[in-house]
């Protein structure tokens, strides 16, 4: 990685600590627990900061730690449920900003460094350099889609929400999670849904201009004979639904699915409240469920 000293103690000015506590009744805790620690990136000296959203969701306090050992506490700005960022903002002027980019600012094969924090004091940080090994869509089974990513070899250096920059130093994405099962890589939430959508964001606390999504509340994965629900959220709209793990989803409204893209893609043309009609394979027998589209920024909302 041919990535000066200078520069990478340059870029770590704008990497923080994020601790966040959680109420223990937020339905988060259940996957996440109710305390979460983080990396963000100041993305404005006025104290606006990017992270990833699973890290601030339900959070009931939010600190952040700076270089030196400072901290502030930071208050919740927007979340993005589909994409998974989120903004907070602490009340501190003169920081160092990132220079933000756009995700086309890396191309496949381009050297990147990643920056976290490691959370093990809020002062230290960690630095990962590698190649961009896959820019393109990427799906979770977590009713998760993204039409484009960033996939680098550079093993996530702390916890979700740093930063991947440019060997110019520029901040093309937003480190999401380790892909430790695919190998040594990491995920990263290139900044152009930051910059598109960042004005309504600030103001709204929310993205506005996207049609709403309805959701089903399950963890998805992917079999011969369709797509299998591994996992369910529990009081979520599949679980009232009377949807259970175990069950292949074979149809969605009548239409065929055959993919967990497949899935997300159909359920994707339905809004929050709508009816959603499931087939599925339970038992050696083909049945029929009633969902009613759920709201995943609704169900995971600030108590």
């Amino acid at each position: 990685m041919d990535c000066s000293v200078e520069l990478v103690r340059h870029l770590l000015q704008s990497v923080v600590y994020i601790h966040t506590t959680v109420a223990r009744d937020h339905p988060s805790t259940r996957i996440l627990g109710n305390e979460r620690l983080g990396s963000g990136v100041v993305v404005d000296a006025s104290g606006l900061i990017l992270t990833v959203n699973w890290v601030v969701m339900g959070g009931q306090t939010i600190s952040v730690g700076f270089q030196k050992g400072r901290r502030a506490k930071a208050e919740l700005v927007a979340q993005d449920f589909e994409i998974g960022l989120a903004l907070i903002k602490v009340n501190r002027q003169g920081l160092v900003a990132a220079d933000v980019g756009t995700g086309d600012v890396v191309e496949r094969c381009d050297e990147v460094v990643l920056l976290g924090a490691t959370g093990s004091r809020p002062d230290e940080r960690r630095a990962t350099g590698g190649l961009v090994t896959h820019i393109g869509e990427f799906e979770a089974y977590w009713e998760y889609l993204l039409d484009r990513s960033i996939i680098s070899n550079a093993p996530n250096p702390g916890y979700g929400g740093g930063g991947l920059f440019t060997m110019t130093g520029r901040l093309a994405g937003t480190v999401s999670l380790s892909l430790t099962e695919i190998a040594r890589s990491s995920l990263a939430i290139p900044t152009d849904f930051y910059h598109t959508h960042r004005d309504e964001m600030v103001r709204y606390g929310r993205v506005v201009s996207r049609p709403r999504r309805a959701w089903l509340g399950i963890f998805a994965h992917v079999v011969e004979e369709g797509v299998v629900v591994a996992g369910i959220v529990p009081d979520g709209p599949g679980d009232r639904g009377g949807l259970q793990e175990g069950d292949v989803i074979v149809s969605l409204n009548a239409e065929e699915v055959g993919s967990r893209r497949d899935l997300y893609v159909s359920l994707w043309r339905h809004e929050p409240g709508e009816a959603l009609t499931l087939e599925v394979m339970r038992d050696n027998k083909m049945r029929r469920f009633e969902v009613k589209g759920g709201d995943r920024a609704h169900f995971f909302r600030q108590l």
